[in-house]
């Protein structure tokens, strides 16, 4: 009944969540989430974290964490085709930090390029609060014909269970019941378990045998191994099948001795399978796993009885205890799974007290507005100079993106595309989280995160259908952090609902806290989308000179949880700015009808350092500057560099303007054009009652333009990693 298998805390309120679709073959409650992309082929996701384990071993936490999400996926009869992580650390100046983030990123390139999936991108980001937890969270995506799905259960009384690839040692003992369900503390060192091994090839070999086993139709169902071994397969397995399961101790292939049941039963030991076969089929599927060079072991048979038993001294045929064998346990699967504890918590908002500025945060002015004479374009370069801002390229290149030949487009800059081989359809992936919004509100960061994830999938001109979710909270025992996490599904929830797209399943860690305090609140979001024909994608880059430049969507006032008030140290207050979810609606409808239409040049969501951040990017990434002009208000910052949701910079050629104009003007969404591309510069000339000429009329904070050389915009945006983690040279 620990938190990580039993969900005793979260489980109601996720049974609130939006989990039908038309689509959806598998969601919550298997092992990964499955969605139908016509012809006869679906795909399969899903998000978890291995956050624990990477704080006490980040190589091997963070690699063991990729190759447990890739056997969610296989297990459900799918081949993953990519990883994509989304890693989340203190302090970048701490050395502490950066042998986290070194571990970590060895960690997942080092599985991940080894067992022959390419990680195609996710997050990186900083912040104080996640010093001492940080968070390593990986996605993976699969393929799979529909007929080929899996389910993770036991049927048919007298089916034999299985056991194969790696043998069965003492490390990972206790990882679901004290690593990854309990608070660190200074002294708990001694606590902490051993944290589980990897071995990418072992695993590539799991693949291989798993995938035939299921293309031959050898399986009657197949889980992997994760929290707490054995005993989480087998209960969980016999439950959804209403059957039992007597399982010989014995029968177990180990690689250490002197182990006890307990730890047998217990062992995280990784790259192991439970499969329930019929046992006409036992030499079939034993030669296909002694071909992959796999451990293999009968380990117990299927009954009618509902309880899983753990028996030495061997088992008859029946699935009962040998004469002369020991029954260890016997207890209802149920028991153990679907029937097990669940806590009613009480919750209530924590006192709120502002943000600290940001480590080596420039002293900017206290109101957060720019002084006269001050030059945007230097919080421009800061901002695409921070770590959470800055190129991934220190990140990306250790990670192997081609592998597979599939890669049309990595992450680095938003959306993943990965083409489906002899179709023209794509599969495009994105990973979002709003953690800095959600410290001031979790229900908004929470239901930003969702919007921001399938934007940034609708602007590639992929239709969003499903949704991963991975829960990073703090202790669920403190009123605190039990507010914040259901404040963060019930945001979850509603805009899921809101747009149109399932949840599929996830993950839930809580207890990221030790005794510097707690984790911000933090729903990372995952989500898959389809796009028909991968020749029409969006990418995020201006294309050619002379094209018009516009803002889908409007600026709302608000600069907290922005990366400007962080750097600045303060914002005029803490207010984030306000999601409508119908106008997030309405911008993605009009985003796919535009992409359809082939109207767009290239998208761009507005999101971390906002609309000047956006622009810059757009610049950089296709090496084509820009002439823009913005209307600024009393407070430019937020025009600038607010965060607020719901905005997309696109660019097309001028002859598909009007028409552009027009499906805007139809579906009621907001459009402003603001300039042309050309040029090797970055200028943004402002506007309105903010700008330069009026502010000084009334002698307020001014705002001067923003005019800098691509070259120095790229330079502060490539070096900004390297230069935060010590990397530099």
């Amino acid at each position: 009944w620990s938190e990580h298998c039993s969900y005793k805390s979260s489980r109601p309120l996720l049974a609130g969540l939006p989990t039908a679709g038309h689509d959806v073959l598998a969601g919550p409650g298997e092992q990964a989430g499955a969605v139908r992309i016509g012809d006869g082929m679906a795909v399969c996701f899903k998000l978890e974290s291995h956050n624990h384990p990477s704080a006490v071993d980040p190589y091997q936490g963070a690699a063991t964490g990729v190759g447990g999400i890739l056997r969610d996926i296989f297990a459900m009869g799918a081949r993953p085709i990519a990883i994509l992580d989304a890693l989340t650390f203190g302090d970048p100046a701490e050395e502490h930090t950066r042998r986290l983030v070194r571990g970590v990123v060895r960690g997942v390139g080092g599985y991940g390029n080894c067992v022959g999936v390419p990680t195609v991108g996710g997050e990186l980001t900083f912040h104080s609060t996640y010093r001492d937890n940080p968070l390593v969270n990986v996605m993976a995506v699969g393929l799979l014909k529909e007929h080929d799905l899996m389910r993770a259960a036991a049927p048919g009384p007298g089916n034999l269970v299985v056991l194969f690839g790696s043998t069965t040692g003492r490390d990972g003992i206790g990882g679901a019941s004290v690593l990854a369900s309990a608070t660190f503390g200074d002294g708990d060192a001694g606590k902490r378990p051993t944290v589980q091994i990897g071995d990418p090839f072992a695993e590539k070999l799991l693949i291989e045998s798993c995938l035939e086993l299921v293309e031959r139709g050898l399986l009657e169902g197949l889980q992997d191994l994760g929290a707490a071994g054995i005993t989480c397969a087998v209960s969980e397995t016999a439950d959804r099948a209403a059957t039992g399961i007597c399982v010989d101790l014995d029968a177990v292939p180990r690689r250490e001795s002197g182990m006890t049941a307990v730890e047998v039963m217990i062992s995280e030991s990784q790259e192991r399978m439970l499969a329930i076969i019929r046992p006409d089929r036992l030499n079939e599927v034993r030669e296909v796993c002694q071909r992959w060079g796999l451990s293999f072991a009968v380990i117990g048979r299927v009954t009618a009885d509902r309880q899983v038993r753990v028996v030495e001294g061997g088992m008859t045929a029946e699935g009962e205890p040998a004469p002369g064998a020991r029954e260890l346990a016997r207890i209802p699967a149920a028991a153990l799974t679907s029937q097990a504890i669940v806590y009613q918590r009480e919750g209530h908002a924590p006192v709120r007290s502002r943000p600290a500025p940001a480590p080596g945060a420039p002293d900017l002015p206290h109101d957060g507005l720019p002084e006269r004479g001050m030059d945007p374009g230097a919080v421009l370069r800061s901002l695409l100079g921070s770590p959470d801002i800055g190129s991934r390229a220190w990140v990306t290149r250790q990670y192997d993106s081609t592998v597979g030949t599939d890669t049309v487009e990595a992450a680095e800059r938003g959306a993943a595309i990965l083409r489906i081989k002899g179709t023209t359809k794509a599969i495009v992936m994105a990973t979002d989280a709003s953690a800095r919004m959600a410290l001031l509100d979790p229900y908004l960061g929470a239901a930003t995160a969702v919007a921001e994830c399938t934007r940034n999938v609708a602007v590639t001109g992929a239709r969003p259908l499903g949704v991963t979710n991975c829960l990073n909270f703090g202790d669920p025992e403190r009123p605190e952090a039990f507010w914040q996490l259901s404040e963060s599904v019930r945001g979850l929830g509603d805009a899921c609902r809101a747009l149109g797209v399932p949840v599929t399943g996830g993950n839930v860690s809580l207890y990221n806290e030790s005794t510097g305090g707690a984790i911000a609140p933090t729903a990372q979001i995952g989500v898959v989308g389809l796009l028909d024909d991968v020749e029409l994608r969006i990418a995020p880059s201006f294309r050619a000179a002379g094209d018009i430049v516009a803002l889908v969507g409007e600026s709302v006032p608000g600069l907290g949880g922005s990366r400007y008030a962080e750097l600045a140290g303060s914002a005029p207050d803490d207010r984030p700015p306000s999601l409508d979810l119908e106008r997030e609606r309405g911008l993605q409808t009009f985003l796919l009808a535009a992409a359809g239409a082939r109207l767009l040049g290239s998208a761009h969501d507005v999101s971390a350092g906002g609309l000047a951040v956006t622009l810059a990017e757009c610049a950089m990434w296709g090496g084509l500057g820009a002439e823009i002009e913005v209307p600024v208000g009393a407070t430019p910052a937020v025009e600038l560099f607010g965060e607020s949701p719901s905005r997309v910079v696109v660019s097309a050629v001028p002859e598909k303007w009007p028409a552009l104009r027009a499906l805007a003007e139809g579906l009621a969404v907001p459009l402003r054009g603001l300039g042309t591309t050309g040029g090797e510069r970055l200028r943004i000339r402002l506007i309105g009652e903010g700008a330069t000429g009026a502010a000084e009329e009334r002698g307020a904070g001014v705002a001067d333009e923003i005019d800098v050389p691509l070259s120095d915009l790229r330079h502060a945006w490539e070096r900004a990693l390297p230069a935060a983690l010590g990397e530099e040279g």
